[in-house]
């Protein structure tokens, strides 16, 4: 909704986690870096009112330079800044789910998680957790303080690292959120080429969603295709569903900035998947095959770690 898939509406927005409450979604995740506080700030006005409605879920950590550059700051002051920024904006008092959005490498874990540590003794935070860190990370970081949920892309097309953090999630009994779910829109069949994404949508700068590889992850979607059309149910349903069949802790958030769209995902709920039908969802797009980076070299070097 804020700065990275195209422009957005904010009545529209607010109108979408509107419909979303209303029916039955109580999971709201956004970041600090999302529009630079633009996004907390609409998740803030959305829930008034209906506080009690949504466990809220935001980030901290990746920082705007100077000169308009973006790092990773894990250091423990800027963690009591940049919570103290986010409870302004969304006009809470209290952060369900307070992750770490990149881990910093010139930054213990020990020494972060610490200081989100004392955002819960001082009660501006219930529940901590951490995004794109190794097993490793997530394993030191549970020692100091409980980690509630790691966030990581999730999903058909990217699951090699995903399920090698989930083994380990599941020893520690942390749950699991998966981003991008639905492949940042691969797994819906509506992409079949990069015209089909708009100017100004960072997609465009994704390997995936380039050249040979978009073709051959098309291909990969054509396969999903005709087992949604068996289940009677769109792509996007089967896949969500896919993830949803995997286990009661794992927790797909796909984002949108459209009501149908919203709509469409939660039909993933319905849609029932046996055992033999996950193996074949599963054989049809295997582990490792999707084509291409699921970022940016420069930002490949700043997850899993």
């Amino acid at each position: 909704m804020s700065g990275v898939y195209g422009k957005g509406d904010d009545t529209v927005s607010i109108g979408v986690i509107h419909r979303a409450l209303n029916l039955g979604v109580n999971f709201l995740d956004t970041s600090d870096l999302y529009g630079w506080g633009h996004n907390e700030d609409l998740v803030g006005r959305a829930i008034q009112g209906r506080r009690r409605q949504a466990v809220l879920a935001t980030k901290f950590g990746q920082v705007r330079n100077a000169d308009g550059s973006a790092s990773v700051n894990g250091r423990p002051e800027h963690v009591a800044r940049a919570c103290d920024a986010s409870l302004s904006r969304l006009r809470v008092e209290t952060i369900d789910l307070y992750y770490q959005h990149r881990v910093d490498p010139k930054v213990p874990i020990e020494e972060t998680v610490g200081a989100m540590a004392g955002l819960v003794d001082q009660g501006k935070v219930r529940l901590l957790g951490l995004c794109e860190a190794a097993p490793g990370t997530i394993r030191r970081a549970h020692k100091v303080h409980p980690i509630s949920a790691v966030q990581s892309e999730y999903s058909l097309l990217y699951r090699t690292q995903a399920e090698e953090t989930l083994a380990t999630l599941r020893e520690l009994g942390i749950v699991f959120i998966a981003y991008s779910p639905l492949g940042r829109s691969l797994l819906t069949g509506r992409v079949q080429s990069l015209a089909d994404i708009p100017e100004g949508d960072r997609r465009r700068e994704h390997p995936r969603f380039r050249d040979e590889n978009l073709a051959k992850n098309v291909e990969l979607v054509r396969r999903l295709e005709q087992i949604a059309k068996e289940k009677r149910c769109t792509p996007a349903q089967l896949a969500l569903a896919w993830l949803l069949a995997r286990g009661p802790d794992i927790v797909p958030i796909p984002g949108t900035k459209h009501r149908e769209r919203l709509e469409e995902n939660l039909g993933a709920l319905k849609v029932e998947l046996s055992a033999e039908d996950v193996r074949r969802v599963s054989d049809a797009v295997p582990a490792g095959v999707a084509a291409g980076a699921r970022y940016p070299e420069a930002a490949m070097k700043a997850v899993y770690l």
